[in-house]
């Protein structure tokens, strides 16, 4: 028993001492990622890029893997959000090799000739390097009022609300939104117009409960989105489909919210009476 016991850790440590040579003999493989710093705090700083090279040897598959090494081994003053790693929250939204994205799905380019450049997201004040501040575009969301109304409902969900298979169809594709805002932030009118225009985000939020069959007060919030602003600035550029990291498609949710607005459409009856259970 004790013979076998030592020679299982005999193989186990010359496994282990055989992978760890092999790393330490592998060809250093540095990657250049070029990141915008700058803190506003600082009253004589300057937005400026700083170049650190990665041995992608020994660094995971992901740029945010690469920003979290600098961080770590390189320069602890580099400031970036990041939460779940899973492509989840929308924390590390950030602008890569010019495209706005999430930097935890986001694979490292290989080609070690080319430098990666990361900047914050475009046309947002910036609290400190790659983290822009999200205030107003909160603020936003908050104004479209995301949450389930219902004329016969004193607010405090005292009951459950029936949904039909088919009507439950039609929030697919919205409800996944993670309000990253990687599509308002790309998007020409959002950068003109932030202040009056609700941006790609938010608008595909409002489209969520406007055709949602719970919900019945979409007069109400279609009244409140009829102005020259709200949603009109939309041009159809389509910026904002092509940089979803989730794949959505704001632009189209914003055009079915004009054709209400227009009359065009109507609002589908529910294809279930939704307190049906309560009679």
């Amino acid at each position: 028993m004790a013979t076998t016991f030592t020679r299982t850790c005999k193989r186990v440590i010359g496994v282990r001492a055989f992978h760890a040579s092999a790393v330490s003999n592998a060809e250093t493989k540095l990657k250049t990622f070029s990141i915008y710093r700058w803190n506003p705090a600082a009253s004589n700083e300057k937005p400026y890029m700083k170049d650190y090279n990665v041995d992608l040897n020994s660094c995971g598959p992901m740029v945010l893997d690469a920003l979290i090494k600098i961080k770590n081994e390189m320069d602890p003053t580099l400031t970036f959000r990041r939460s779940c790693r899973e492509g989840i929250c929308g924390s590390c939204a950030m602008n890569i090799g010019g495209v706005n994205t999430l930097a935890c799905t986001s694979k490292i380019d290989k080609d070690v000739n080319k430098q990666t450049k990361i900047y914050p997201l475009p046309h947002m004040y910036i609290i400190k390097d790659l983290v822009p501040d999200m205030n107003h575009f909160y603020a936003q969301y908050r104004s479209i009022q995301p949450w389930l109304q219902r004329e016969d409902s004193d607010g405090h969900g005292s009951q459950q609300y029936l949904q039909s298979t088919e009507d439950r169809k039609k929030l697919d594709g919205l409800y996944e939104c993670i309000l990253c805002a990687c599509c308002s932030t790309s998007c020409p009118s959002y950068w003109w117009n932030g202040d009056k225009y609700l941006g790609p985000a938010v608008l595909m939020q409002a489209y969520r409960w406007i055709i949602d069959s719970r919900d019945s007060q979409t007069k109400v919030r279609l009244e409140k989105l009829r102005d020259p602003y709200s949603v009109f600035r939309c041009h159809t550029i389509m910026n904002c489909t092509r940089t979803c990291p989730k794949g959505l498609n704001p632009g189209k949710a914003i055009a079915e919210i004009k054709k209400l607005l227009g009359n065009v459409i109507q609002k589908d009856k529910p294809g279930l009476e939704t307190t049906a259970l309560y009679k």
